[in-house]
């Protein structure tokens, strides 16, 4: 991994941690407008799907553990599942196709689907009272704003980060 990577992964997943401390200091609401996938998917696309996994599983982590968001039980973990999967998914795919659309969508489904898997293991072991289905899809109408943010917004930073890569240069 170059140092580089590293330095940006480490700035994706601060990131990740103050946009939803942002979010809800300013009264927006995390679980609509969904601030902590930014970072993630915007990491997958640039560093590729080992960093962009490890600032997935990573971002959720830390931030439950430092400001409490997402909650450690029963969230957090179902977020890692989440959020590991965007950042592996938009990596893979986006190296193998350079198609941001279709990686972003096929991350974001997929990253529900692991997201089932997380809350499902969740279940087995700390907290047996989740419904896994009903954990992840249950509120999903109330996510679609931050879904067609991320649909709207990252093509755009991803594609103005790829035309301009001396940003990354520079902060890295």
């Amino acid at each position: 991994m170059k140092s580089k990577n590293v330095v940006l992964s480490g700035l994706f997943i601060a990131f990740g941690i103050i946009l939803p401390m942002v979010f809800h200091t300013i009264s927006l609401g995390g679980q609509i407008f969904l601030p902590m996938h930014i970072p993630v998917l915007i990491a997958g696309f640039l560093l590729g799907p080992v960093c962009g996994g490890i600032v997935g599983i990573v971002t959720p982590i830390l931030s439950g553990i430092m400001t409490g968001m997402p909650p450690i039980i029963p969230v957090m973990p179902i977020m890692a599942f989440e959020l590991f999967a965007y950042g592996i998914i938009t990596g893979f795919l986006f190296n193998k196709t350079k198609k941001i659309y279709i990686s972003l969508v096929a991350a974001m489904i997929c990253g529900r689907l692991f997201a089932v898997l997380g809350a499902y293991l969740v279940s087995l072991t700390i907290a047996p009272q989740v419904n896994p289905m009903l954990f992840v899809f249950g509120n999903i109408g109330q996510a679609i704003p931050g879904m067609l943010i991320q649909i709207v917004f990252i093509p755009m930073l991803v594609k103005f980060m790829i035309k301009n890569p001396e940003i990354t240069k520079a902060i890295a």
